[in-house]
């Protein structure tokens, strides 16, 4: 049991602490005092609530601005416009791909449309994850085809444009010219790496 003159003593005890508002020296009566008057604790609980309004309607604008990219998200088909602002890409990496045959598009009158699942197909990493298939739009040939090399020391063709800066036709002329195998897995078309390496580097 303590000594009364002990517990006296430790309700007199004084803790030197700075405002959390106006950042004066205050001595306060505990450890987890933050306010060094009831005039700062007023004016801090202000600016808490008004902090929280802001947060609440940032969240609220934000959700809009996120809303056409979450519409987007829950389409089946996408036009080239719609795709260049879902992933965001160019419109000419996606033309490109389209006539590398990396990725397949189907013509409705005057739009061009590509399936959204599709593209999550593009970025898989893993070249023999299976592919669902596409109502109404063919598959590129060859996706049953033997590899005539490993398809894992390899560059898919928009790889070497993009490595080495060289244009899709001169690329399609050194493949028909120097007789480079080129395999389709997917949407993907690839080349060997070592020789696409030696011939450019």
């Amino acid at each position: 049991m303590l000594h009364p003159k002990k517990l006296v003593m430790s309700s007199n005890i004084k803790v030197q602490r700075i405002c959390q508002l106006c950042g004066k020296e205050f001595t306060a009566k505990t450890t987890v005092t933050k306010f060094c008057s009831e005039g700062c604790a007023k004016k801090a609980y202000k600016v808490r609530v008004r902090d929280e309004k802001i947060e609440g309607s940032n969240k609220q604008t934000q959700a809009a601005k996120n809303k056409p990219m979450e519409d987007l998200k829950t389409k089946d088909f996408l036009s080239i416009t719609e795709t260049c602002q879902l992933l965001p890409i160019s419109r000419w990496t996606i033309w490109r791909a389209i006539r590398n045959q990396e990725l397949t598009a189907a013509k409705i009158g005057r739009r061009t449309l590509i399936r959204r699942s599709d593209l999550d197909h593009l970025f898989h990493t893993d070249p023999d994850l299976p592919q669902k298939s596409v109502p109404g739009v063919n598959r590129p040939a060859g996706k049953d085809e033997t590899h005539p090399f490993n398809i894992v020391e390899s560059y898919t063709l928009s790889e070497v444009q993009e490595k080495f800066h060289i244009s899709e036709s001169a690329l399609q002329h050194l493949i028909r010219r120097n007789n480079i195998p080129k395999i389709k897995k997917g949407w993907f078309a690839y080349v060997p790496k070592e020789m696409i390496d030696n011939l450019l580097k």
